[in-house]
């Protein structure tokens, strides 16, 4: 039954989406101008984001040929209801891949994951090195544009913001034999594109300036995902997955390419981009045209994350700081520190993962939900990251309104500087999303004291009431 009702689900969101305008995000976000460590929605509210992400949320992954849909629908609501409010919707480049680790043989059967659809279509003549007919780079394939746009407005009506991913990067470095599962490798397309420039076996020049064949088939292809997208409100865009170092120019071209491509259209949206792995600089994030950047661990940002100096909006992504790991702790330092947090979730473990929905990282994703739940109790567009107001260094402050506190198990009581007034109090068990305690104290001395129920991380919200 459960497999009828999602394909019924899947039948009126590929009939209706068209047609549909999103709600209820309240977009285009951009760049809080009174508080640049966020975005902020059409009415100039600030926005935190925090969600998990998956691999397949948009293209289908899988052992089989072709590989298994996706529950996208089931996906959705699962989000909703742990309060998450963004995704990263992800690309992929290569028509199967090795799901055994670096090196790997992409044949293996035991790990091979086929990889459907990609964004031309597959007309021939001739047989690509997978058996399959070759591409057609001049020929888009509806199906892949018709899903991306129908899960974005799906997503929009659960409250959840999207980063479309347009390319993957980490994949043509590290999957075995890479460029000849690649739709640019000349023998898999039938219009004589190249994408191995210096005929090493790598193809990374895809993701390169200079092969100007490749860079105006990549340009037709995004503003193709613009022209499906543009109306939308919960749009955000990302330029690549962990792409190599050299890719920066050509990154910071194509963030250029949209904002100018989208100056002609009615709706202009968020650009970011993320980490470069192996070898790239957080500097170069912060140096790049983008709105919103991922970094990697370099400056604390898995352990110690950096207060943001709102140079950028900053969405830190376990991803680029674990591959797949995180926990609640960080999430809360991270939002203390005013960054917007984001789990790279193994899901239901059909590609990684050890088992389906992973009880170790329950907390975290409690967590993320939590953390809009409380930072939706302030006013984000006024709230800074003020380390030096508490003495757990974790402290994101509307001054003499409203504080959030996170205490690390390293800690046995808070002490927080507040100007005096009668406060609530509230604390939250880490782990569990429970609350400890609660109740009111009046400030005399510009300073709260509060001892702590439970030895485990906490955190402890304060709110002034009168």
């Amino acid at each position: 039954m459960k497999t009828v009702y999602s394909a019924l689900l899947v039948f009126l969101l590929l009939f209706l989406a068209p047609f549909i305008t999103a709600a209820p995000t309240n977009g285009p976000l951009r760049v809080c101008k009174e508080n640049p460590k966020y975005f902020c929605d059409r009415d100039g509210k600030a926005i935190l984001l925090t969600g998990s992400h998956t691999w397949y949320n948009l293209i289908d992954m899988g052992p089989s040929d072709p590989p298994p849909a996706f529950d996208y629908p089931q996906y959705i609501t699962w989000m909703k209801e742990l309060n998450h409010n963004f995704m990263r919707m992800w690309a992929w480049d290569l028509v199967q891949w090795d799901t055994s680790g670096n090196g790997a043989n992409i044949r293996n059967e035991h790990t091979r994951h086929f990889v459907a659809p990609l964004p031309w279509l597959r007309t021939g003549p001739g047989a690509a090195l997978d058996g399959k007919p070759k591409f057609d780079l001049a020929k888009i394939n509806p199906a892949y544009f018709n899903r991306l746009r129908e899960r974005v407005v799906a997503a929009a009506h659960k409250g959840i913001y999207v980063s479309i991913m347009l390319f993957e990067g980490w994949s043509m470095q590290h999957v075995d034999k890479a460029y000849e599962l690649h739709p640019f490798n000349s023998n898999n397309n039938i219009n004589g594109v190249v994408g191995d420039v210096n005929n090493d076996g790598k193809g990374l020049e895809i993701h390169e300036l200079g092969n100007d064949k490749v860079l105006e088939i990549q340009k037709v292809y995004i503003r193709e995902v613009i022209d499906r997208v543009n109306d939308l409100d919960n749009v955000l865009y990302e330029i690549s997955n962990e792409n190599h170092p050299d890719s920066t120019e050509w990154q910071y071209h194509i963030i250029e390419f949209i904002k100018q491509y989208e100056k002609t259209k009615p709706n202009q949206h968020p650009v970011g981009m993320t980490f470069q792995y192996k070898g790239g600089s957080n500097q170069t994030l912060f140096d790049s045209p983008a709105d919103w950047v991922s970094p990697n661990n370099n400056g604390g940002y898995r352990d110690n994350p950096p207060a943001n100096d709102g140079t950028k909006v900053i969405l830190t992504d376990t991803d680029h700081l674990w591959g797949i790991g995180g926990d609640a702790s960080w999430a809360w330092k991270s939002a203390c520190r005013g960054l917007n947090p984001i789990f790279m979730d193994p899901y239901d473990a059909v590609v990684l993962g050890k088992q389906p929905f992973d009880k170790r990282y329950e907390p975290l994703r409690r967590a993320q939900g939590d953390i809009r739940k409380f930072t939706a109790r302030m006013d984000l567009n006024a709230a800074k990251p003020m380390n030096e107001l508490s003495n757990t260094g974790f402290c994101l402050a509307d001054v003499g309104k409203t504080y959030l506190v996170f205490k690390p198990d390293t800690e046995k009581n808070v002490t927080l500087q507040l100007p005096n007034g009668t406060y609530s109090i509230e604390w939250l068990d880490v782990e569990t999303s429970k609350v400890k305690s609660n109740g009111n104290a009046n400030i005399e001395n510009n300073e709260m004291q509060v001892n702590i129920p439970g030895d485990g991380p906490s955190i402890l919200f304060v709110e002034l009431v009168q």
